[in-house]
């Protein structure tokens, strides 16, 4: 089974944010300690105890050495000043996360921990987790991630860059294989002077002889790394090959398992990487996919479910008779993607339809016409028109390199933003 603290480690495990208002008694005393001033904000020195509390746990679960905790402490707390300024952010922009957004993200969860949503709550008990907590810092996690998309939805990846990168990766045996990485990131500060390109680069030297020396990967990552897997030890998971970023892909096409690279230089900062276990990978993917058409009629004040219902069962009768499907379609389908094209829908692979109607499609034999059944949607007939197995790989290739693009792209992006946030927010360290 799946352990749930590390399935949810993409959290943060941050406590939530309060207004210096929200602090006082009604003495007008403090009712926790402040770690930090934040613009109109505070950092509480719990939420920082919480921080480390969780970090310590889980560095012991996984054997990684910490750094002095003197200087673990300054690391969280950084990352919690940049937390409460975002929060403030979006508090401006009237980001709020729904109890039934934040629902569907636990459910989502909680189908990869391989429980129900009712059980989770179980779960997390049985690891220490208390359920509201873990609720209220998912609930921060989302909002910061929904202004991060706002922030950066100018984000654009075009077709040459796309055509450019697949040419590339054709050209690149890492593609081939399946990589398990770490990294350790040092920042080069936004518009920096030569000096502090000079001091980031003796940083990273510094990091790298360390680890040529036999120092833990893990360790130095936590205690030095700007990346926001730093606190995880520098780990990224495993990346297929067409998923690595860009700027490691040619670094690690040449390194084997174990080893660590020479600093590798970005626009704004430096880069340590490390191979945790290479694998091969399927140069070529294969899926299985349907044709069908359909004729959606959708329940409403006039039309309820048993009309829609016998409306259907009508008009299949009439198409058993010899009626054209698709006349019937564009006389009676409710499916405006599909309706004009006389109810026929693109080749689609496993997972593209909901449940309940791909059961029915998985059910029927090419130029079977089904009986009337409810969807999520609304009533359909559905015919199978045509299977087949179709090379994918093309198309992963293309979509692969967009999202790993795009995430280059947001990753340099998200990078400066928070510099520049950071850089621009009034804050007083209280400890």
């Amino acid at each position: 089974m799946l352990n749930i603290k590390y399935l949810a480690a993409f959290t943060l495990v941050l406590s939530a944010p309060l207004t210096l208002a929200q602090q006082l008694s009604e003495s007008g005393e403090f009712l926790d300690g402040i770690a930090a001033v934040v613009d109109e904000g505070v950092v509480l020195k719990s939420q920082l105890e919480e921080q480390l509390a969780t970090i310590k746990q889980r560095a012991a679960a996984q054997n990684i050495p910490l750094p002095p905790e003197v200087e673990l402490r300054e690391q969280l707390l950084e990352r919690l000043i940049l937390q409460e300024i975002q929060l403030q952010w979006a508090d401006r922009y009237g980001i709020q996360i729904s109890d039934q957004m934040l629902n569907q993200a636990i459910g989502n969860i909680a189908d990869r921990a391989g429980v129900t949503f009712e059980d989770l709550p179980a779960m997390l008990a049985q690891d220490g987790v208390d359920y509201a907590a873990f609720r209220r810092d998912l609930r921060l996690e989302l909002i910061i991630e929904q202004l991060t998309r706002i922030q950066l939805s100018r984000i654009e990846v075009s077709q040459r860059e796309i055509e450019q990168c697949i040419a590339d990766l054709e050209d690149n045996v890492a593609v081939n294989s399946d990589y398990n990485l770490s990294n350790i990131l040092v920042e080069i500060p936004e518009n920096a002077t030569a000096k502090q390109i000079e001091e980031a680069r003796a940083e990273i030297d510094d990091i790298y002889n360390r680890l040529q020396d036999g120092a833990d990967f893990a360790a130095l990552a936590i205690r030095y790394s700007a990346a926001p897997t730093a606190l995880d030890g520098g780990a990224l998971g495993w990346l297929e090959g067409e998923l690595v970023p860009s700027l490691y892909l040619d670094v690690v096409a040449n390194m084997q398992a174990g080893q660590v690279s020479e600093p590798v230089r970005a626009p704004n900062s430096f880069h340590l990487i490390r191979v945790n276990d290479v694998r091969s990978a399927n140069a070529r993917s294969e899926v299985d996919q349907v044709l069908v058409r359909h004729i959606l009629i959708m329940p409403d004040e006039i039309i309820d479910d048993q009309t829609a219902e016998q409306q259907l069962v009508d008009a299949r009768a009439e198409i058993v008779d010899g009626a054209d499907f698709g006349e019937q379609a564009k006389l009676l389908s409710d499916d405006p993607g599909s309706a004009n094209a006389g109810g026929e829908m693109d080749w689609a692979g496993e997972g593209i339809f909901v449940p309940e109607f791909e059961e029915v499609v998985n059910s029927l034999a090419i130029g079977e016409l089904s009986e009337p059944f409810r969807s999520r949607f609304g009533w359909h007939i559905v015919e199978l028109m045509d299977k087949r197995v179709y090379d994918n790989t093309d198309d992963l290739k293309a979509t692969n390199c967009e999202n790993k693009l795009r995430a280059d792209k947001v990753g340099e992006a998200t990078q400066l933003w928070h510099q520049r946030i950071r850089d621009e927010a009034y804050v007083d360290k209280r400890i």
